[in-house]
């Protein structure tokens, strides 16, 4: 009933991207939800997350005006209140919607109107995470994303990550960044241990991130994972995209070696358009999967309630809601 590791553009139906295309008067490539749906959407033949990646070209064409951009938040807070949820974080790059013009700020700012909009109308909480990107010749917008996550904190904005090729660009390439964000009290997220392995865990660690997003690999070093329990770091796992992008496989997912580590799971989706998934869908993959129990089930989605950027009393009443709820949202 809480996604924490959503990304916006990777979670917009194919319905989504055709009325945004007439808004934006762009052409795609097809102009019905079935034919759109394999270009938005990863085949079982995904071979890893550069690939995986390519799913994101179409839906960021369409996010390239303030119009756009609001009412792309707008339709996916209608789609998890729909699905069941009762918060969620959404997360996306503001400097990957500048194509046309626009200020990172003004990404953000449209972006809020569009979160404020759907919080009114649907009633369901939810915050916005801004990523820096991994890059060889972006640090100048990274830098801008601190600085406009800053300016957005508790006004919409709870929070940095940072996202992209994990393989291609290690963690720590990037101290500077998550240095600058520290100086300026803005709270962070890092992918990793997901296209690189514990390491990259390490290393976000190190930068005093305050999430990992993913974190799969780290059963690959038994030292992080103790490190990892004592911390109560919290994992974002994103079962279902972890496996198309072959940052593990259905046999051997640790998700059980990290709740007997006594590690703060949480479940995500990542993306639910590119994953063709949803999140009560993963808690059910996960059960028949695992065999998990429905305590357990329900105690991981508290662990997102705990792990979210909210006041403990947000996040007490949020579990307070799941309790009440979670059994029937499940079934």
């Amino acid at each position: 009933m809480i996604d924490l590791h959503l990304h916006l553009d990777g979670s917009l139906t194919p319905a989504d991207i055709l009325r945004l295309a007439e808004l934006s008067g762009i052409s795609l490539p097809q102009q019905t939800e079935d034919a759109l749906r394999p270009l938005l959407e990863v085949t079982p033949g995904c071979r890893n997350l550069v690939e995986y990646l390519e799913k994101f070209d179409l839906p960021l064409q369409v996010l390239q005006s303030s119009q756009t951009i609001a009412l792309s938040v707008y339709f996916l807070l209608r789609r998890l209140k729909a699905d069941g949820l009762c918060y969620a974080e959404i997360r996306f790059a503001p400097q990957l919607h500048q194509k046309c013009g626009l200020s990172q700020e003004q990404v953000v700012s449209a972006a809020v109107d569009g979160l404020n909009k759907g919080i009114a109308e649907f009633g369901m909480p939810a915050q916005l995470i801004l990523c820096c990107m991994r890059g060889d010749s972006n640090r100048d917008a990274n830098m801008e994303t601190v600085r406009v996550a800053k300016a957005f904190l508790r006004k919409g904005v709870c929070a940095l990550d940072l996202a992209g090729n994990e393989y291609a660009y290690p963690t720590n390439t990037f101290a500077d960044i998550f240095a600058y964000a520290k100086e300026l009290a803005v709270p962070f997220i890092i992918h990793a241990g997901e296209a690189a392995g514990a390491e990259s865990v390490w290393q976000a660690l190190s930068l005093d991130a305050k999430r990992i997003g993913h974190g799969v690999r780290s059963i690959e070093d038994p030292g992080l994972v103790k490190k990892l329990a004592q911390l109560q770091m919290p994992l974002e796992m994103c079962f279902t995209s972890n496996l198309q992008t072959k940052a593990a496989n259905e046999q051997d997912y640790p998700l059980c070696d990290y709740l007997q580590q006594g590690i703060c799971v949480t479940i995500n989706t990542d993306n639910m358009t590119v994953s063709g998934t949803d999140l009560r869908t993963e808690y059910r993959l996960l059960q028949k999967q695992f065999g998990l129990s429905a305590d357990t089930l329900e105690k991981l989605c508290c662990n997102a309630a705990d792990s979210a950027f909210l006041t403990e009393e947000q996040a007490n009443a949020l579990k307070a809601q799941i309790s009440r709820n979670f059994a029937q949202w499940l079934a």
